[in-house]
């Protein structure tokens, strides 16, 4: 393991006198690497929607709850991008699908973070294959190794402002696991090729890995 060697002074910074935008490179610059939620959704016309997400997480196992959060980006009607359709169709619909995303697939998943109209359906932008969930109406993405269908539990909004946010929770009502990942309920990391996020346009692999024994 590489240990750091950097003597150098910390600079200390008050969020209060920085620019949103300085203060969003910081965070995603040092929380990292950040898991993806590639989430399928449905308005009540029945129109799909499909996004990523890098703010996203696990908030309990019994139940088994997720978390993502789609921020705000834009100002009025005309300027809300797709993740803005996600959680409009998921307070409708309170129903969503939760993709883990795999290297093989990081562009089409990349085609679906342009903010694209409410119209359009990024399953066919992407040329992701939509296949029909058990229990919720919005589709999983074929192509992912791990689908979650979930149920809305709740919603925090905790700022409307540009850059702020809603953190969106929802109860998982079905596991889909490819079988070739999956031994005694524990997933393959070699097989599963996840990707994470990191700051800017750069994403990491999960092929570096190391084993550190939890103390008793």
């Amino acid at each position: 393991m590489n240990e750091s060697n950097d003597a150098s002074p910390m600079h200390t910074l008050n969020p209060s006198e920085q620019t949103p935008q300085d203060i969003y490179k910081l965070l995603v610059g040092s929380v990292v690497p950040r898991p993806i939620a590639f989430v399928s959704s449905m308005d009540a016309k029945g129109v799909r929607n499909l996004a990523p997400f890098s703010f996203f997480t696990v908030a309990s196992a019994n139940p088994p709850i997720v978390c993502f959060c789609p921020m705000v980006r834009g100002v009025g009607s005309s300027n809300l991008p797709s993740s803005k359709d996600t959680l409009r169709n998921i307070i409708a619909t309170r129903e969503f699908v939760v993709n883990i995303v795999s290297e093989e697939f990081a562009e089409k998943m990349n085609a679906c973070s342009a903010e694209l109209p409410p119209e359009v359906d990024e399953f066919e932008v992407s040329g992701l294959t939509p296949l029909a969930s058990e229990l919720v109406r919005p589709p999983r993405v074929a192509e992912s190794h791990v689908q979650m269908e979930c149920r809305l539990e709740q919603i925090v909004h905790v700022s409307a402002e540009p850059l702020g946010g809603s953190l969106v929770l929802g109860e998982v009502l079905r596991f889909h696991v490819r079988e070739s990942l999956l031994e005694n309920f524990r997933i393959d990391p070699e097989k599963l090729h996840a990707i994470g996020r990191m700051a800017g346009s750069t994403y990491a692999r999960t092929t570096d890995r190391f084993e550190m024994m939890r103390p008793k």
